[in-house]
């Protein structure tokens, strides 16, 4: 079969999507998904990626969540499950040689999946990158035209459940923030790299400023960001309300959805932010915002667009001025702009 062979979704007992490896990714895959599950509706919907579990935990449909293995042995030992299951249908949103090669050893007779890294031969359905650059949630939207789906470009919405939103607001009443406070959240940190983060003393020079403004300011982050929260903490007049650490991969949709903002450099809360509904002001470095930008209404992207941006590279080798020409004034005067309405200190 080819690329244009058309894929008949007529019988499909089960299908297999394989998410993409980042959060963010994961977030913006969400829309094809959805028309995937209402492309096949009375098929098993399965869906493997590391972040699957956390990001479609309330998703209605989503029949099975599986985590990628650690160790050739124990992908070996997934990759005979699914066989025994049996995959109709396998949809492959990462571009890796070893997505695809876990999806031809789990046996699944169509085999979906843009072409590239040497594994077309893996695949049943190679489907040809766009030419042209575009953003990620049309890129895995694309990758279903083989099925006979040209669904729309539409920001990714996620659902929260009752109970997350109940553990959320506990968490954040733990640091002074009520249900009706809608603080504003700070990110730190960014899986990709420095490259895209926003200097420690600014961000404390921002909560300082929106301080002022009786907005109050609460950092988030994963545990690997207590250094950067201890570089801001130094910045400032007084100690950082911090929920850094104390989170979790499930609880982030229903946490960052209580908030009245989200100021966050290029990284997967920031889709997880817009999903939810919360206004987003993304610091854009070295990468480029047409592609990765959350979705929908309300948001900023902030980026300065030097000549050497966006280059991609997790580390800058010169002087950073893609970042260093955004300002603290620039985010916050955003941030004023879009904080949600009714929210009060």
């Amino acid at each position: 079969m080819t690329a244009g062979t058309p894929v008949a979704l007529d019988g499909l007992r089960r299908v297999l999507v394989r998410a993409p490896n980042w959060l963010g990714d994961t977030v913006m895959a969400v829309p094809a998904i959805r028309a995937i599950r209402q492309a096949a509706p009375a098929a098993e919907l399965w869906v493997l990626g590391p972040w699957a579990a956390a990001v479609l935990e309330a998703e209605p449909g989503i029949d099975r969540c599986l985590d990628p293995p650690a160790g050739w042995p124990a992908r070996w030992r997934q990759a005979r499950a699914i066989r025994r299951a049996g995959i109709d249908l396998a949809v492959l949103f990462p571009n890796s040689f070893e997505s695809a090669l876990a999806a031809w050893l789990g046996a699944a007779r169509v085999r979906l999946g843009y072409a590239g890294d040497g594994r077309s031969a893996l695949l049943t359905h190679a489907v040809p990158p766009p030419g042209d650059r575009r953003h990620q949630v049309a890129l895995y939207l694309d990758l279903l035209r083989p099925l006979g789906l040209t669904p729309a470009v539409v920001p990714p919405v996620l659902r929260v459940t009752a109970a997350r939103q109940g553990e959320a607001r506990a968490l954040l009443a733990g640091v002074g923030i009520g249900p009706e406070t809608r603080a504003v959240g700070i990110q730190l940190g960014a899986a990709f790299g420095p490259s895209k983060l926003f200097p420690p003393a600014r961000l404390a020079a921002l909560a300082t400023a929106l301080d002022r403004d009786a907005i109050p300011v609460v950092f988030l982050g994963g545990p690997g960001a207590g250094d950067l929260l201890a570089a801001v903490g130094t910045a400032m007049a007084r100690a950082p309300r911090s929920l850094v650490g104390r989170d979790h991969p499930a609880l982030l949709p229903a946490l960052l959805g209580e908030l009245g903002a989200l100021v966050t450099p290029d990284s997967g809360p920031a889709h997880v932010a817009a999903a939810v509904g919360v206004p987003v002001v993304a610091i854009f470095g070295p990468t480029d915002p047409r592609l990765t930008a959350p979705l929908g209404e309300g948001h900023a992207a902030l980026w300065s667009r030097p000549p050497c941006a966006p280059c991609f590279r997790p580390r800058c080798p010169i002087d950073h001025r893609c970042v260093e020409a955004i300002t603290v004034e620039m985010v916050a005067a955003a941030v004023r702009a879009r904080r949600a309405p009714g929210a009060s200190a």
